[in-house]
Formats: C-alpha cells, structure tokens, sequence
C-alpha cells in the first residue's frame, strides 16, 4: 500500500462508489473477449445510457459519449492521471512498475517532463526522420510484393515501426518481439485483474527487464531521439533517472500503438477498396487518411481517469475516488458528433478524434506516428494496386488497444 493507509476493501485496485441515483446501470463487462474483439455494441449502449453510466461489474463510472469524454479525459485538475490511467488507484495501491512521468502525472511534475518529450519528438526533429520512414518503407513493400499472399500484421504493421523507431531512438541493441510485446503489456495492465492482464504480467518481469536494460545510456547512440532526452538532464532540466524513465515511455507507448494503427489501415483499405483508389489518386490524403483510420478503429480504445476531488459529470455527482472509464472509441463513433460514423472516408479530416488523446495528455509521440504512417501509406499508394483479403482478419483482444492478431493479405502491385 502507499499513500494514506486504509482498511477499505478495494475493488479492482479502487475504492468502492456507490453512484448517484440518478446515474444509469449499465449491466455489462466490456472487457469481456467478446466485446473487446467486437466492441461497437458496447459503445452504442453507452451513449444510449446517458451521458455518464456505472458499469457495477467493475464498480466504475464510464463516459462514451463525445462532448463528456473530451471534457473528461482533458479536465486534468478534477480528473487525475497520476492516480493511474487503469483500475488500480495508486493512491491506495502499489502499481506494478514505477508510474510513468509523463502518462501516469499531472502538473507541475507532468508540465516539466512534457516540455522535454515534446520538445525531443517537435515535427522539426520529425522531419528529419523522414527519409529513412520512407526508404524502409520502399524496402519492406518492395520485398512483399514478390509474393502473391503476406501477413500483414507480422511482415508490414510489426516490420516496418519495429525496424524505424529503434533507429529513430538510437537503440543498440534491438529485439522487435520484446518492443512489440511490452507494449501490449503495458496496455493490458492497465485493465482489470482478467485473464488478458495475468498473461501479462506474467510476462512482465523478464520483458521490462530488457526494455529497461535498453534504456540506459550507454546503450544508445548520440544521435537518437533518446540522446535528446539524455540531453535534457544534461541541462537539468530534468534529472538522469527521469530521462531513463521517458526512454522508456518512448518503448512503451511509440511501437505497440504504431504497429496497431499500421495494421487497422491496411484493414480498413483492405475492406474499403474505393477509399484506396481515392488514396492513389491524391497520395497527399495520406495523413488525412491516417487520421480516418484512427477515429474508425482507436487503436487506444479506453483509459481511466480518477476524481481527485468532488466533482461531477453533466450536472451528476461523482465522489472524490471513483474511477472514471473514458471509452474513447465510442466518442470517435459517436454519430450526433461524426454524422455517419460507421463510414470510412479518407476525406473526413476528423479534426478533434479521440484516438491521440486531448488536453494536456494528448499523445506526445503524434508526430512521429503520423510521419511513420505517411510514410508507409504514401508507398504503398505508389506501388500498390489493390489490397485485398486473404483470409479473415483475427483481432486480438487488449484491455487497451484494439489490434489485429492476424490479416492475410493480397498485394496486387501497380
């Protein structure tokens, strides 16, 4: 335990609530494998509920709606991170590896830290990386299109970020499987005590081992992202152990959800044959088509919040403690928000999606995802004529993340 000491009995890592009356039941486990693989239903009870709903199976409020996700997930000074972004409170709960400075943090700690990792993936530094996005981008499409059937999560979404963003960071000593896996972990564990997060914590101990092995200094060049942030504590602007630490965010945070939104776009063109002819035509709809991906599958799919203070959510009392589910795919398939949300159209230009977050922990490492995906889609147009299944496509349950397991595919090349 840490913090305050407490004889309550928690529940999945929190302190019990017992909602308002006038706050909607929702009866539902929305981690349930099911509903994680095929999660649109769940989302479309949820903003039918209410604007905010308790989910008694977890003993936690949920938003899903639009306007009160956004205003949830950005209301940092009512709705804490650094309680934890998952079931557990760390207040009341030791959380399974230290808490990350920037993700699981608010001001001031949060700002100083922030200002750092911004500063280190700024588009200036982006546009740097640019050409190498793009020749390993050749690379890895010239390759498949010698086959007539590849595997697209495998050989495109893990191969191409797994082979960039290690270079980009300046990792000496690089092992795609574990920088691949420690993300799903990391995500899983933010989830309730089920049978996807013992599975990974299980895994945890010998994974984080390498990852934080890999972060050292002496294990990067002085030429990557990660010098830059070493940099920083050179500065003081930050001390050496913090650096460590946002390397460490840079593993956690910059390859699994990069591999996920490489995967759901091939999935999304490889169902929406129209939108890829749109995409070859006009190659600069390249990020805008990113973008459409992003609000259609959300590759991250929920975080919690946690009332730091007594509060409420549209007018209903929510008490210092509770947690706050933010289910961030049902706000980017929210129709009185999106018009005709079900629809992939490379030419929404879905300006205020969900999928990179909002407010002040809106994802710091947008940049280079988006750089690494235009890089990838811009290829790809060039050189590809059709994308077609092979197979089904297999989505592979997270507590977090919403990614394919399996995409067998065709690659027809120009």
């Amino acid at each position: 335990m840490t913090g305050k000491e407490t004889t309550m009995t928690l529940i999945e890592g929190h302190a019990p609530l017992t909602p308002d009356a006038s706050i909607p039941v929702l009866d539902v486990d929305p981690y349930d494998e099911t509903v994680l693989a095929d999660p649109f239903s769940w989302y479309a009870a949820l903003r039918e509920a209410g604007p905010v709903a308790f989910i008694p199976r977890y003993n936690v409020l949920a938003v899903g709606r639009y306007e009160e996700t956004r205003q949830t997930f950005s209301d940092h000074e009512n709705f804490v991170s650094s309680r934890g972004i998952g079931f557990n409170d760390f207040k009341l709960e030791k959380p399974w590896r230290p808490p990350s400075i920037i993700l699981e943090a608010d001001p001031p700690d949060h700002t100083k830290t922030r200002r750092v990792m911004s500063k280190a993936l700024s588009p200036k530094v982006v546009r740097t990386l640019m050409d190498d996005f793009r020749a390993a981008a050749e690379e890895v499409v010239d390759a498949l299109l010698e086959r007539s059937e590849v595997e697209g999560v495998v050989e495109i979404a893990e191969a191409f970020p797994t082979r960039v963003f290690p270079r980009a960071v300046g990792m000496r000593d690089v092992n795609p499987r574990h920088l691949v896996d420690y993300g799903a972990i990391v995500f899983n564990a933010v989830g309730p005590d089920n049978a996807l997060r013992r599975a990974a914590m299980a895994r945890a101990p010998e994974v984080a081992a390498w990852i934080n092995a890999a972060c050292a200094r002496d294990r990067l060049t002085d030429d990557g992202l990660g010098a830059l942030v070493y940099g920083a504590a050179d500065e003081g602007e930050i001390t050496p152990d913090e650096a460590a630490m946002l390397v460490r965010s840079f593993l956690s945070a910059g390859v699994d959800t990069t591999v996920t939104g490489i995967g759901n776009a091939l999935w999304c063109f490889s169902q929406n044959p129209d939108q890829w002819e749109a995409l070859k035509a006009d190659p600069s709809l390249a990020r805008p088509a990113f973008e459409e991906v992003l609000r259609i599958t959300s590759p991250v799919h929920t975080f919690l919040r946690t009332a730091n203070l007594d509060t409420e959510i549209a007018g209903h009392p929510v008490p210092e403690s509770a947690k706050v589910l933010c289910v961030l795919g049902a706000a980017n398939m929210d129709p009185e928000k999106w018009g005709d949300p079900e629809a992939f159209r490379i030419d929404r230009r879905p300006v205020g999606h969900m999928a990179f977050g909002a407010g002040i922990h809106g994802c710091v490492g947008q940049n280079i995802a988006r750089g690494e995906l235009e890089a990838l889609l811009s290829v790809m147009a060039e050189k590809v004529d059709r994308i077609e299944p092979a197979g089904p496509a297999r989505w592979r349950p997270n507590n977090a993340i919403r990614a394919l397991d399996r995409l067998p595919l065709k690659l027809i090349p120009n």
